[in-house]
């Protein structure tokens, strides 16, 4: 037995005929130096720290497909580098898939809820089949925000035994600590430090560019290494090694989909300037000086990138890199927070309690649960594999998987949204998909290496999500015929003899709809012969776009009786939006709602279920079990609502699953 799915339950509305509203920003997207500077700090984290780890691992001797160190194999490692960063990042996602936004968001859960609103309209089968493909896209994320971190934090203080060999065992401790006080401070919100980001980053970006101008200045013929050749002889002449060698450079374009995700945050301008100017420039230059340290002396593959800076630099260097991979690690835990709400949100977990820690910065937000689980996956990771070349198997299962749903998601929308000609959406996604899955079959050679663990977490989360999906329907049928119809429900009031007794103040029910009764309410006139003089039926539709301006906000019906006391209001949230009862009722016109609402005094009444197993044959009996388990970790809805708890009535009920 649990706590029910939700107390009062919000939904998704895809109907066909609603039109989302949209959201503006003074009435046209600017770009200002501040923006570009506070997308450097979030945006590129994870990607700008990559040439720490990429061509190291991608020589490591101890891979199980190692590439030979060679004057050769290094022109056609960083110009297949080159090139990979320039189709995934710049083609793929700056220039094509980040112009496909819902409302200004972008990310895969953007593109989940496009599919389903063209699913709702087109009710294709395709859609759908192709919006579970993004939960697992989805859940991918959350494979991806747990390596992130560990291999991050770890390849930046792995610098130490480079200053200082002797410090060599105190790698995995030292990155523990910095990980339990990184995932410490998150509920103070990342408002204040996150201010201290960009100026941090672009002294990451402008570092490691000299680096790499130092080392091309030692062999400038490195600089051959941009020609597609490179990458194209060394890809098919040597196929046996490059092959193997993509499991590791696919680790270059990590943190592509942070770009796409945080696109809401700083709008897609400013995230492609801070691409193109600083962050693009700079990895490159990074990855050049790296291959030209290593045409020079082929012992630096231990560490070439920080190798690569003088001997004096290298402490500071080492410094610097952890603060980098801290705000890598940031950015991808943010990014878990706000999956996870979104998908509470459009219905694919539970609502779960979300804490936001800014007043002024859209989408820094806290989610506890997700904290600590991030905290001891990360843990569990850094222990188990000691070493950031043990976990970039891992690591590129999770990025190659994303970014290849992602591609095959945004095609298909330009296809069936856009009306794009067929034979430019096959050659463009012919050509994009072909390198996905080349990247993805890659690193499916790693699986018993490490590659396994993303897709393990990713089936166990898409799996409690589409289960929670599953039973939330169940639940919701069983709950509509013990509801009844309201508006049968409302007319039975008027009838009842001798009449109901109606006693002074508000009662507000939160309800799931306006077409079923809300079970509280039903309990308290069939048993207590009573209602309040004013009700308000009150039912929170969560709208598949981020946010909703205040003048769209509600949505009054009088439910056939004028002069009764008893109103209901449909509240339009987005996905984005945090959810308030009582702000809600202060908008409300009081010559619509039959008189003013007393909101500082009015009672809020919630219906509460109690899930059991049942012996219907709705679901596989473990994932009943799942589902009831999952239903635990529900957040307690009047915190939820932003309800008065010294004014909040609770009522259960019982349904089995």
């Amino acid at each position: 037995m649990g706590s029910g799915p939700a107390d009062e339950e919000h939904t998704v509305d895809t109907e066909p005929g609603v039109s989302p509203p949209r959201r503006t920003v003074g009435g046209r997207e600017t770009v200002r130096a501040a923006v570009v500077v506070g997308a450097l700090g979030v945006v590129f984290g994870d990607i700008g720290t990559s040439p720490i780890y990429t061509i190291q691992t991608v020589f490591n001797p101890e891979d199980p497909h190692p590439v030979p160190i060679s004057t050769n194999n290094v022109y056609g490692v960083v110009s297949l580098i080159f090139w990979s960063v320039m189709l995934i990042v710049t083609a793929t996602y700056v220039l094509l898939v980040m112009r496909a936004d819902n409302d200004g968001e972008g990310g895969v859960m953007a593109l989940i809820t496009l599919l389903r609103r063209m699913g709702a309209v087109r009710g294709s089968r395709v859609t759908a089949v192709l919006a579970g493909l993004g939960i697992f896209g989805a859940a991918l994320f959350f494979g991806d925000s747990m390596i992130t971190p560990a291999i991050s934090v770890l390849s930046a203080v792995e610098g130490l035994k480079v200053v200082e060999p002797g410090l060599e065992e105190w790698i995995v401790p030292i990155t523990a600590v910095i990980i339990v006080a990184l995932f410490s401070v998150q509920r103070r919100g990342t408002a204040a430090v996150g201010r201290l980001f960009g100026p941090v980053m672009i002294v990451w970006f402008v570092s490691i560019g000299a680096c790499g101008v130092s080392g091309i200045a030692r062999h400038p013929e490195i600089l051959k290494a941009l020609s597609p050749t490179y990458a194209l002889s060394f890809f098919f002449g040597h196929f046996g090694i490059a092959f193997f060698a993509l499991a590791a450079v696919v680790l270059a374009v990590t943190g592509a989909e942070a770009l796409y995700a945080d696109m809401g945050h700083f709008g897609r301008r400013a995230i492609t300037r801070g691409w193109l100017v600083l962050v693009l420039p700079a990895c490159v230059l990074s990855y050049l000086g790296q291959g030209a340290l290593l045409l020079g002396d082929q012992s630096a593959v231990s560490s070439p990138f920080f190798l690569l800076a003088p001997g004096w630099a290298r402490w500071p260097m080492v410094l610097l890199a952890t603060a980098a991979t801290v705000i890598a690690s940031q950015a991808v835990i943010t990014g878990a927070y706000s999956v996870a709400s979104q998908a509470a949100q459009l219905g694919y977990l539970p609502r779960l309690r979300v804490a936001h820690t800014s007043e002024s910065t859209i989408g820094q937000i806290y989610v506890p649960w997700i904290n600590w689980v991030l905290m001891v996956s990360v843990l569990t990771l850094v222990f188990a594999f000691r070493s950031s070349a043990a976990l970039a198997y891992a690591f590129g299962m999770a990025v190659t998987g994303t970014i290849t749903i992602t591609t095959l998601l945004f095609f298909y929308i330009v296809r069936t949204r856009w009306g794009t000609p067929l034979w430019l959406v096959v050659c463009g996604a012919g050509c994009l998909l072909a390198v996905d899955l080349l990247f993805l079959a890659a690193n499916l050679t790693k699986l018993v290496h490490g590659a396994w663990l993303p897709l393990l977490i990713a089936l166990t989360a898409f799996t409690v999500m589409t289960t929670w999906q599953r039973g939330r329907a169940i639940v919701t049928r069983a709950r509509e015929r013990a509801e009844g119809s309201l508006g049968d429900f409302v007319g039975q009031l008027h009838d009842y003899r001798p009449p109901l007794v109606r006693v002074p103040g508000t009662a507000v029910f939160l309800n799931r709809g306006k077409q079923t009764a809300p079970l509280a309410m039903r309990a308290n006139v069939e048993h207590n012969r009573v209602l309040q003089q004013h009700v308000v039926i009150m039912s929170i539709n969560t709208l598949p776009v981020p946010r909703v301006p205040d003048t769209e906000r509600t949505e009054i019906d009088e439910l056939g009786y004028a002069e009764d006391g008893i109103v209901h209001v449909t509240a339009f949230f987005g996905y984005m939006d945090a959810p308030n009862i009582p702000d809600v009722l202060r908008l409300l016109d009081p010559a619509e709602t039959e008189g003013p609402i007393a909101v500082d005094s009015a009672s809020y009444f919630l219906s509460k279920i109690e899930l059991t197993m049942g012996t219907a044959p709705t679901m596989a009996t473990w994932r009943k079990r799942l589902f009831i388990a999952t239903s635990y970790i529900t957040a307690d809805a009047a915190e939820y609502f932003g309800l008065p708890g010294e004014r909040t009535v609770i009522m259960g009920s019982r349904i089995d699953v």
